[in-house]
């Protein structure tokens, strides 16, 4: 036990360590997949592939650590990892699969999804995964904390609002794709206000998580999701203005309603 908890530790002070570098990475060197695929990144992957495995962590290592932990029978602790579960449920299995029956209805021509950056995402996935379901499942003294419940109503609030506007953002997205595999601009929704609203949902959520979990994992998770989504909002949002010039709503935000 003591060497599990030395290790969790390790893993979760890196957790911390590697945001910083993401950000200022990000900033630098926009990742390239997606509006941003560009050659010299290597071997390519079929997007939907390429998301279920990278994603894939999420599931089975959670599922495989969750069990064991001393909260493993815990009705507060099954709950707690269920909305962790359910996000990775749509993304590891369910986004995949309509993607892929979206691109090949369609005939959408796709350029392929780096296979270093899914490995990178692969292991940070692995990474966060032990994290989360560790802390749930072991560390956490979730029968003793008399604001469990409050944390949980406010938190699960917050992270199911993030996860409708981040699902319906990356649909609508979905549907804009032309049978050529061209862009649109987007609108309706959350749109109207950001360029990124799946981002802005997917930061909801994990702000909801790290209220829900009171936990340095879950801190250290949105502190992440944020180093990481935010240069990308910031990328996409500069490629709509280059690609659509004064079609584009000069109003928009990046990922923020209102602020940036």
């Amino acid at each position: 036990m003591f060497l599990d908890q030395e290790f969790y530790n390790y893993c979760l002070i890196s957790l911390f360590l590697i945001a910083g570098p993401t950000v200022v990475s990000l900033l630098f060197l926009t990742a390239p997949y997606g509006k941003h695929h560009r050659p010299g990144w290597g071997p390519a992957l079929p997007p939907p592939l390429a998301w279920f495995l990278m994603e894939s962590p999420t599931l089975w290592l959670t599922l495989l650590l969750f069990p064991r932990g001393r909260n493993g029978r815990s009705p507060r602790a099954l709950l707690l990892i269920s909305a962790f579960l359910l996000h990775y449920l749509h993304r590891t299995i369910i986004y995949p699969l309509r993607l892929f029956l979206k691109t090949r209805r369609r005939k959408i021509k796709n350029p392929g999804f780096p296979a270093s950056v899914a490995a990178m995402a692969f292991a940070f996935n692995l990474l966060n995964a032990y994290l989360q379901a560790r802390w749930v499942s072991e560390y956490g003294d979730l029968d003793g904390d008399r604001w469990f419940w409050w944390r949980m109503g406010l938190g699960a609030a917050v992270f199911g609002v993030g996860a409708a506007v981040n699902i319906s953002s990356d649909y609508l997205l979905l549907g804009l794709k032309e049978g050529g595999g061209g862009y649109k601009v987007p609108r309706a929704g959350l749109f109207e206000w950001v360029s990124c609203p799946n981002y802005f949902g997917e930061i909801l959520e994990w702000a909801g998580w790290a209220f829900m979990s009171w936990s340095w994992a879950g801190l250290g998770f949105f502190v992440y999701t944020c180093a990481n989504l935010v240069p990308r909002a910031m990328a996409n949002h500069r490629w709509y203005l280059e690609k659509f010039g004064d079609e584009y709503p000069k109003n928009r935000k990046a990922v923020i309603p209102f602020l940036y």
